[in-house]
């Protein structure tokens, strides 16, 4: 598949799932829906409708996929791939404004146009919400839902912890910007909680509603947390590589913030000059484009890019392989793996 080249998956789950999260986010109050509309790629600046794209969809439809992969009807998905997409874009707005980044997906970040204050509360409702669609899946699906309370409660528990192992990790991720080093370990931890956990809970929430069994659960959970693994690892490698242009950030976007990443970690572990100057290099408040630019190639020249590439491979490996335990339909299985590898070759 070409690198360019979404899945099939991701647009026939975003024809099934957007009508749910819009249906969703309606009951949002006056005051916050005009700001959450704006972040999810509907409205523009003035609250004009937009035909647009909202993100990838990966979270969405790896919940859909896995009711599916288990024997289920897509639609037993949908209640959990609204709930986590509504988790993700909370943690996107609340990430930008820790951050200070003004821009997502070339437009205004919510809290850059609508202020911090505002930002903060719309992350609040869509974390609340998403809790609200679990227990009460009509929300998403209409009144004429018919949903197996007992595994709604299951799932909304898995996301809670879900939820809070994110928060742990992103907690790490902050710890981590004021301190000197990180081990390759400690980071790995750290991107386990921060982006493995939201995936691991969509790769299973789909089969908890579907009331798989628990080793079939477990081993989605397995997949979704190494793909997890996996997609950070890319997203460490655009955050100092990537294209401008394709990612919507700027070119060593992460070494400005102080990151530490796989590939900066990876160096640091390298040991040696080239590991001391890239420290006191990242240890400075403010960087020159100069210096930005000596740290993303020590990082290169330390070996931090090839491992941080390989960490990508050798997770997905790991996924694919906890994938097998759980394939009840070869033919999600199949949309699951080829969703796996898009997420490793994408460059955005």
């Amino acid at each position: 598949m070409a690198v360019s080249e979404s899945p099939a998956s991701l647009g026939r789950v975003r024809m099934l799932v957007e009508p749910a999260l819009r249906r969703a986010v309606s009951v949002l109050s006056d005051e916050i829906r005009p700001s959450v509309e704006y972040h999810l790629g509907w409205v523009d600046e003035t609250g004009a409708r937009l035909v647009g794209d909202g993100g990838k969809g990966i979270r969405p439809a790896l919940a859909v996929l896995s009711a599916e992969v288990v024997g289920a009807p897509a639609v037993i998905g949908v209640p959990g791939a609204v709930a986590v997409e509504l988790v993700h874009n909370f943690s996107l707005i609340h990430d930008d404004v820790i951050d200070g980044d003004t821009e997502r997906r070339h437009r205004k970040t919510v809290w850059s146009l609508f202020g911090i204050g505002a930002a903060i509360v719309a992350g609040d409702a869509l974390l609340t919400l998403g809790q609200q669609v679990l227990l009460n899946p009509a929300i998403a699906l209409g009144p004429s839902a018919d949903v197996d309370l007992a595994a709604a409660s299951k799932a909304a528990r898995l996301l809670a912890d879900s939820t809070a192992a994110m928060n742990a990790g992103q907690a790490l991720d902050l710890q981590f910007e004021r301190r000197r080093s990180v081990s390759y370990e400690e980071c790995l931890t750290m991107e386990g909680g921060k982006t493995g956990a939201l995936l691991s809970c969509a790769a299973a929430i789909g089969a908890v509603f579907a009331g798989a069994d628990q080793s079939s659960v477990d081993a989605l959970s397995t997949f979704g947390l190494q793909l997890g693994l996996a997609f950070q690892a890319v997203d460490d490698l655009l955050g100092i590589w990537g294209d401008p242009d394709t990612t919507g950030k700027p070119t060593f976007a992460d070494l400005r913030q102080h990151k530490k990443t796989l590939p900066v970690s990876a160096a640091i572990a390298a040991g040696g000059p080239g590991a001391e100057e890239l420290m006191a290099l990242l240890a400075d408040e403010e960087l020159s484009e100069t210096q930005v630019a000596r740290a993303a190639e020590l990082v290169e020249s330390l070996g931090g890019r090839e491992r941080a590439t390989e960490e990508a491979r050798r997770s997905m490996e790991s996924a694919l392989r906890a994938l097998d335990d759980a394939s009840a339909n070869p033919e999600a299985a199949g949309e699951l793996r080829e969703l796996a590898h898009f997420i490793v070759d994408r460059q955005f």
